[in-house]
């Protein structure tokens, strides 16, 4: 006979930021092996973590149940799971909203708001005790959701714990509301009890010793095999049966969400696409003055053929008209990275690299067999690039635009420092212990530590030492991309929930770039370079005072006197070259051209010596 079917329909990861203990793959991947059918994400009054969920329940095969914990402002606390597409944008305006009344990572929401946004979506409520707080809330539920409304069993492990579930679901019988059994899952397995008592001692900023009733008050908050919660909760059998058949009714997947990039209106009665390949040949007639050479013919043809295979004109005509505004508010500005690969970005004028002369490869920037969104990185000067963001919101709304969200995670040293000052460690012990790591993903062994004279028989120490390697990679807060925009054609807010950013004006998606990535999203980088300030006033000062007219495509190539000064390292302020170890190399390898200096820094830099190393 087989087992009892089980669904967990309450897990925090630690996306519910200092609260779960466990990352989604962890908890996935521990479902899968303890046969669990389904997980249901449902972090506090946030989806940011729900990308990452999806993903890992792919790699696990197990289902993931989307769903948020919705915390009011009354105290009543709620487990809200859409059914289908309607529901789940209905669930990302919610929140919206929320945020936009409670400000940066705070949530503002009561009863009304929840009834508005209602339908679709199952509630579950979570009580405390069986009283007439409880009554009156699920009376509330019972009116709003209908058939949609249940309420939660859950073991507290507190004196009388069999009494309150007793008392619970008579009062529920009562209310008829039916019940549901959860486990309000905090992390994977046991061994990470201690991890969570730590992390809810640094969401409080005080010691462990000082915790008291804030830490929870039971070990057992991680998953369970479906035949151990039959075990639990024997006596509701028909509870434990409605966790299968809640996710049976939750079919909502990520997969649904369908991206729809804006469309952009800037040449009438033409496609994107006419209008892309208008402008392009139009600025390559800018460019080459005296006639478009052949090569450069050939790959604006190349360039325009697998853009259109692609679909990705709109988003060549975003970066355009981004870059139009702003040479029209004479603001210096310059693509980078891999779409100075392009001849199409080098026409319209968003790069400044001629393909006539260097040998470019498109395909390094945008590929047919990769399928990559495009990637256009585009620098502004630092001291006016807040007036190219505010143009982009205003240009494409609030509603349909804004950051992506770049998560803060623990690296070794600051998890050395939090968790050492939570476990009461003195201020200058945790110091000299983070001031040893030198680089992510390095611990401090027993044999370093005595080498500095530390006691390692000392409990609190070596749990420092074994927790900070458990907390490292944890997400600590959400942070705002440098300038990476997500734009849409429908309402963003159904895609994903938007909050304030701690600047004035800007707004943020809790999804960071890696989930945009996932999801096929493109994204627009309008970044900041105080080097192209610096340039920008060169330019300025060379027109006033010498009559010289240049840009950024226009500066005298190979200057032998500019090399001269490089190969002596006489590079203080110039951009990328200006650190110790350049400044050590340069007169070793002794550039004289440009692509020189491409491979002097390549060299230097750590990324493509460890790409190199693994």
């Amino acid at each position: 006979m087989s087992g009892p079917h089980y669904a967990e329909l309450q897990v925090t990861s630690h996306f519910s930021f200092l609260r779960g203990a466990s990352s989604c793959d962890d908890l996935f991947a521990q479902a899968a092996a303890r046969g669990i059918e389904a997980l249901a994400i449902v972090d506090r009054n946030s989806l940011a973590g729900i990308v990452r969920a999806h993903q890992a329940a792919k790699d696990a095969g197990v289902r993931l149940i989307v769903g948020c914990r919705v915390d009011l402002v009354d105290g009543m606390s709620m487990l809200v799971y859409p059914t289908d597409r309607a529901a789940y944008s209905r669930l990302c305006r919610l929140l919206t909203l929320g945020k936009k009344r409670g400000g940066k990572a705070q949530c503002h929401l009561e009863w009304s708001d929840l009834a508005d946004y209602a339908e679709g979506l199952i509630a579950v409520l979570v009580p405390d005790r069986a009283d007439d707080t409880c009554a009156l809330q699920l009376r509330r539920l019972r009116e709003t959701f209908s058939d949609r409304a249940y309420l939660a069993l859950t073991l507290r492990r507190r004196p009388n714990d069999q009494v309150r579930l007793h008392e619970l679901s008579n009062l529920a019988t009562q209310m008829r509301v039916p019940t549901v059994v959860t486990n309000d899952v905090l992390f994977h397995e046991p061994g990470r009890r201690i991890l969570q008592d730590v992390v809810t001692a640094i969401r409080h900023n005080i010691t462990i010793d000082e915790l008291g009733f804030r830490r929870e008050r039971h070990a057992d908050r991680y998953l369970k095999p479906p035949e151990e919660m039959a075990r639990l909760f024997s006596r509701y059998p028909e509870a434990l049966e409605r966790t299968v058949e809640i996710a049976r009714q939750c079919r909502f997947s990520l997969d649904e969400l369908a991206y729809q990039y804006p469309e952009e209106k800037m040449l009438p009665g033409l496609t994107a696409q006419q209008a892309l390949a208008q402008l392009t040949w139009e600025g390559a007639e800018r460019r080459y003055p005296e006639g478009v050479p052949d090569k450069v013919v050939a790959l604006i043809k190349h360039e325009l053929r697998l853009i259109e295979i692609l679909q990705y004109a709109p988003y060549f005509l975003t970066v355009n008209a981004i870059v139009q505004f702003v040479r029209s508010k004479d603001i210096l500005c310059q693509g980078r990275g891999s779409a100075a690969n392009s001849a199409v970005c080098y026409v319209l004028g968003i790069t400044s690299i001629d393909p006539e002369r260097n040998n470019l490869l498109f395909e390094r920037f945008v590929s047919q067999e990769r399928k990559e969104p495009p990637d256009i990185d585009v620098d502004f000067e630092h001291e006016r690039r807040e007036i190219v963001m505010q143009w982009v919101y205003e240009t494409y709304g609030r509603d349909h635009s804004a950051l992506c969200s770049t998560v803060v995670r623990y690296h070794t040293k600051g998890a050395v420092r939090d968790i050492g000052k939570a476990l009461g460690l003195p201020e200058d012990v945790t110091k000299l212990l983070s001031s040893q790591v030198w680089g992510h993903g390095e611990g401090i062994d027993e044999t370093r530590a005595r080498e500095l004279n530390f006691n390692m028989a000392d409990r609190r120490l070596r749990l420092t030492l074994e927790l900070a390697q458990q907390l490292e990679g944890t997400p600590r807060h959400l942070s705002q991309h440098p300038g990476g925009f997500v734009l849409t054609n429908d309402r963003l807010d159904d895609l994903v929930p938007i909050e304030p950013a701690r600047m004035v004006d800007r707004q943020v998606i809790e999804w960071d770039k890696d989930d945009i990535d996932i999801l096929k999203f493109m994204k627009v980088d309008v970044l900041a370079l105080g080097m192209l300030t610096c340039m920008k006033r060169s330019f300025d000062l060379l027109a006033e005072h010498k009559g010289m007219t240049l840009d950024l495509a226009t500066i005298p190539a190979e200057d032998p006197a500019t090399y001269a000064m490089i190969r002596k390292a006489d590079t203080i302020g110039v951009f990328q070259i200006e650190s110790r170890a350049q400044m050590s190399m340069l007169p070793r390898i002794k550039p004289r051209t440009f692509y020189d200096l491409v491979v002097e820094v390549a060299i230097v830099r750590p990324e493509p010596i460890l790409s190199l190393g693994t």
